[in-house]
């Protein structure tokens, strides 16, 4: 669509009102420039209003991306502890392998020691192992204890209470070998020896 008025000019996005013919050459140039000007702004307007609407999708789709993320971090976690229930060194290496627990003894510990959704026979298990990592494991585990001011009954309720002794005599030997050095640790002066 052209304007009105000879010049030639191409109205951009909506078509030109007619162009008075009382005004002179001049005032026309000049309306003509108006017109065009604004045709520009509109133009700039609607390509912001676009830009815009963009990076509102893209902060939009940030965040369920986060959601989706955490969903799925979750359900490892969750397969993680239910695998752990069936077989705790497989569990624990699941974990690992999904980077949702670090190959640290103490790392190993916390979650045990939180237990959210562990099975207590399981976590007897795990730290009543002999391999030198599992023995590493069950000292950080008890570290995680403050026996300090409580009597040896009082200590040794909240120590089985995070777990159940396994049956096998070498384990529980292990267990209660590592439960009396924190305690003797936290209680200094209380007995002559772990």
């Amino acid at each position: 669509m052209h304007s009105p008025g000879g010049l030639g000019r191409p109205c951009l996005l909506q078509p030109c009102p007619a162009v008075p013919s009382d005004l002179t050459a001049e005032e026309r140039q000049e309306l003509e420039n108006i017109r065009r000007r604004k045709q520009e702004l509109l133009a700039d307007i609607q390509r912001l209003k676009d830009e815009i609407a963009e990076v509102a999708n893209e902060i939009e789709n940030l965040g369920s991306t986060e959601e989706r993320k955490n969903m799925q971090r979750n359900k490892q976690v969750a397969m993680g502890r239910k695998k752990f229930n069936m077989d705790p060194k497989k569990g624990i290496q699941f974990l690992i392998e999904n980077d949702l627990l670090k190959n640290t003894c103490e790392d190993i510990a916390q979650f045990l020691y939180k237990g959210e959704g562990l099975n207590k026979t399981a976590i007897g298990d795990y730290l009543g192992e002999r391999d030198e990592f599992n023995i590493q494991v069950l000292h950080a585990f008890v570290e995680l204890h403050e026996f300090t001011d409580l009597n040896l009954v009082q200590a040794l309720r909240q120590f089985l209470w995070s777990f159940r002794l396994p049956g096998e005599a070498q384990k529980i030997d292990r267990m209660m070998e590592a439960f009396a050095q924190r305690y003797c640790q936290c209680n200094n002066g209380v007995f002559q020896s772990t």
